[in-house]
């Protein structure tokens, strides 16, 4: 698959200079060809052998957002007499139309919370918005659909995926990254938004802690998650994890709301 993408990397040296050999700066994620990317770069160079007189830069590729994608192919560099094509807008200009509520044809009662939306994107995005509003299914032709056990929060971060393909900046989740992470992935497994599900998957991996683990296996089993319920085994099979996670009260609610889990993980460590 070919694609491309654009991302305006800067890097201030005087922000740099105490900066030791071998230590990174690193990009945003770029979506391209059905990859993400993101450029890293060594502003003193990555081998400590040419003494910080080199600056090294890698690309990058994490993991497939597409899964008919098929593996990586070699990168082609253009050169200065092709014609740039900027990288697609489309998500912020989706993203605007939801923030002003222009156009707006559907509404969302949430926990007492109206929040307005557009029909069209949501069908496009989800089969189950779909069928909520263009099938036979009661909500179809109510002018509100009230949702139940799910905060404005959750919807509200679900929505701006939904319309630009991101999650909204960790800042706005507040001091709960961990459980709006939690939430949002049960969200996304409801509304059959696969890459959302896997982009909160990804996120509850980085965060990981002995404290959280329990919640985050939990989650991941009871949202259909193999991705993060395999990462999660992995974490608690290394010795150290498992012998702080038994000990704490989230292992003993594990153990007691999903037993054939708490089996799976003590036969992994061999107990």
């Amino acid at each position: 698959m070919s694609g491309s993408g654009f991302l305006e990397f800067r890097l201030d040296y005087s922000e740099t200079k105490n900066i030791a050999i071998g230590d990174s700066v690193i990009s945003d994620y770029i979506s391209a060809g059905g990859h993400l990317w993101r450029i890293i770069c060594y502003p003193r160079g990555f081998n400590k052998d040419v003494n910080g007189e080199y600056v090294s830069i890698f690309l990058e590729v994490e993991l497939c957002s597409d899964s008919k994608a098929g593996p990586c192919s070699s990168i082609i560099v253009l050169g200065a007499d092709t014609i740039a094509v900027p990288s697609s807008n489309i998500g912020c200009d989706l993203g605007f139309l939801l923030e002003s509520d222009a156009g707006t044809d559907v509404s969302f009662i949430v926990k007492g919370e109206t929040i307005q939306a557009h029909c069209a994107i949501l069908a496009a995005r989800s089969p189950v918005f779909q069928a909520e509003l263009f099938g036979t299914m009661s909500d179809a032709t109510s002018p509100s659909i009230t949702l139940q056990d799910m905060e404005p929060e959750v919807f509200k971060a679900m929505l701006v995926f939904v319309y630009t393909d991101e999650l909204p900046e960790d800042e706005e989740f507040g001091d709960s990254v961990t459980d709006m992470m939690q939430h949002l992935l049960a969200a996304a497994d409801h509304y059959a938004l696969d890459r959302l599900k896997l982009m909160c998957a990804r996120k509850l991996w980085n965060i990981i802690s002995v404290d959280a683990f329990a919640s985050t296996l939990a989650c991941a089993e009871t949202h259909n998650c193999p991705e993060l319920k395999s990462k999660c085994i992995d974490f608690f099979a290394v010795e150290e994890n498992f012998k702080k996670i038994v000990f704490t009260a989230g292992f003993m609610w594990l153990v007691q709301k999903f037993p054939d889990l708490a089996a799976k993980l003590k036969e992994r460590v061999g107990t």
